[in-house]
């Protein structure tokens, strides 16, 4: 299973992009709204308009706010308050009445209510943008009120238990339709609902959470997404806020792995996220929405093979090789968006390796090359291009992954790293797994095995000693956590201990259980395949009084737990028992 992408489980907030002051953008339901005029602190003044002239003054001078120009584009729309005559007695209605708003109970009786008015708001904009389509100025009145209706639904998050209802009654449909409206803003608005009523925070069961989904996506909402990123204009920063909450609803569809592989279906979508992580932009800078692209391609492929291989079709393994390769030499900056960028584009490649189509498509690429020069040259991509390796030639399909790796030079590389004192137990296990798919894949008497095992025999079996000595500091560390366990064991009752085996099998594998197991399989195959390997681990193991007796224990272990009703599962277990009859002492 692949690790989870750098932000899962860490709902990205938006930082502020709007300005307050853009047309339609200000229309709020409480006293707060940018329509109502406030004094700042410390002034003196009295709010309102300038009094009329004193008996002192000129009862000619022009007094109060200027009038508009003849020319005003909306007719004197945003005159005064920022507001016509009757909509300021709409909101004064509204603001006189907002503690009973906020007492209201909300149950399916108000959401009624609330729908109907929804509705209506639309079906008036929409008649409103037909009748005066030349003249703006007389449905902008329609779509400030469509705007605030809009914003209002966002209560319905506190109310999960109410989404069903509001999926049944065709609201979704609407509220989605409203993605495809000609005022961009109005998209956004309800871009930005969809964004929090879907949102993981929300306390929605799971039947409740479905119903809103289900009817989202049979809305076609996801076509609708894309069509929205593909107009909006991330020069502009409510088109770039825009652009990340509709980025926000994917990542939050994706939270189920049905749901997630339904996304995937939508190609165009999968195709604008791959042309988003590849826009240009200044070096050394990475934007908020480029890294959250690379970051929902990485969280679709992770727990979904069907959405490994999607992705792996459309030659994404070619466009993020590309894109992190200038990361051979220099580190993306500490802290930043470029460096989780780079780091969720070799999170995608490392889950798509997995599958075999994966692998072909890495080969294809070249991009064994490329990670073999980063092991060399490499920084912070040194540690995440040897994972991605470990990925690419594991599992019964790896076995050309292994072949590439030999033919181009690689086994110097990958010995020289794991030769080195200053290699880490997260790198050395990773190099392991490397060796024992190599052990287990490359074909018996190649030249690519032949000198994989040569490795291990020259200068006086070194490599081979290394193995035994991280096998020593595996096994204590192992050691001392069974030991517990096992205090633990003796004080409860067989059905405590049933309760606990999952809890102990994680301390187990946090320990180094997963290491020591891929130790074992690496020197059992070298005691099967050279008689000097043999002699050499043997005369080691017993200088801290072992024998290859403790090396079979742990590979009948894992024949344990092996899953023997699929194929790989079967096909493992027969060459780890194989490999038990060779660890016989003699």
């Amino acid at each position: 299973m692949c690790k989870q992408a750098s932000g899962v489980g860490n709902k990205r907030k938006l930082e502020p992009l709007r300005d307050p002051n853009e047309v339609y953008k200000s229309a709020r339901l409480n006293g707060n709204s940018g329509r109502h005029a406030r004094v700042e602190d410390g002034d003196n003044v009295e709010a309102g308009p300038t009094p009329p002239p004193g008996d002192d003054d000129d009862a000619d001078s022009n007094y109060g706010p200027v009038m508009p120009p003849d020319d005003d584009e909306e007719g004197g729309r945003f005159f005064g308050g920022g507001v016509t005559a009757q909509e300021a007695q709409v909101l004064d209605y509204l603001d006189g009445t907002e503690p009973e708003l906020a007492a209201e109970k909300m149950d399916v009786a108000w959401l009624r209510r609330t729908a109907l008015g929804f509705e209506k708001k639309i079906s008036r904009n929409a008649e409103q943008r037909a009748k005066f389509e030349d003249d703006p100025a007389k449905f902008i009145a329609s779509e400030v009120e469509l705007d605030a209706e809009i914003k209002a639904l966002s209560i319905l998050s506190e109310h999960p238990e109410l989404y069903p209802e509001f999926a049944r009654m065709g609201c979704v449909g609407s509220l989605v339709g409203l993605l495809a409206h000609e005022n961009t803003d109005i998209a956004i608005d309800a871009v930005e609902i969809i964004d929090e009523l879907t949102d993981e925070d929300v306390a929605a069961e799971e039947a409740q959470y479905e119903a809103l989904v289900d009817a989202l996506l049979e809305a076609d909402l996801l076509s609708l997404l894309v069509s929205n990123l593909e107009r909006l204009d991330e020069t502009q920063e409510t088109d770039r806020g825009g652009a990340y909450r509709a980025l926000g609803i994917v990542e939050n569809l994706c939270g189920r792995t049905v749901t997630a592989e339904r996304v995937a279906e939508a190609e165009a979508l999968l195709k604008w996220l791959l042309r988003r992580i590849q826009m240009k932009e200044e070096v050394g800078h990475v934007s908020q929405n480029k890294q959250y692209a690379a970051e929902i391609l990485a969280i679709l492929v992770q727990n979904s093979a069907k959405n490994r291989r999607k992705l792996a079709s459309l030659d994404s393994a070619d466009i993020m090789l590309q894109l992190v390769a200038p990361y051979r030499k220099r580190d993306p900056e500490k802290g930043g968006e470029e460096e989780e960028y780079v780091e969720n584009l070799f999170e995608a490649l490392t889950c798509m390796v997995d599958e075999p189509e994966g692998k072909a498509k890495f080969i294809e690429a070249e991009g064994v090359e490329l990670c073999l020069i980063m092991l060399k040259e490499g920084k912070l991509s040194k540690n995440a291009s040897l994972r991605l390796l470990d990925h690419a030639a594991g599992g019964a399909s790896g076995v050309g992954v292994c072949q590439k790796i030999v033919e181009a030079g690689g086994l110097k590389n990958v010995f020289t790293l794991f030769m080195k004192k200053s290699t880490d137990h997260r790198a050395a296990e990773h190099l392991i797994g490397m060796f024992a798919s190599m052990l287990r894949l490359l074909p018996a008497d190649s030249a690519e095995r032949i000198r994989l095992l040569a490795k291990f025999v020259e200068k006086d079996y070194e490599k081979t000693a290394k193995l035994v000595k991280l096998r020593w500091e595996c096994a204590a560390r192992m050691g001392a956590v069974d030991q517990a366990i096992r205090t633990e064991q003796a004080q409860m009752s067989t059905e405590e201990r049933q309760d606990m085996a999952d809890e102990w099998f994680s301390r187990r594998l946090d320990a180094g259980l997963f290491s020591l197991q891929t130790l074992d399989v690496v020197l059992a195959w070298l005691v099967a395949e050279d008689s000097g390997a043999k002699y050499a681990i043997q005369k080691l193991l017993a200088d801290r009084d072992e024998s290859l007796g403790a090396v079979r224990a742990t590979i009948q272990e894992q024949i344990k737990g092996i899953d023997a009703d699929s194929t790989d599962g079967k096909d493992t277990r027969e060459m780890l028992s194989t490999l038990v009859k060779f660890l016989q002492e003699g």
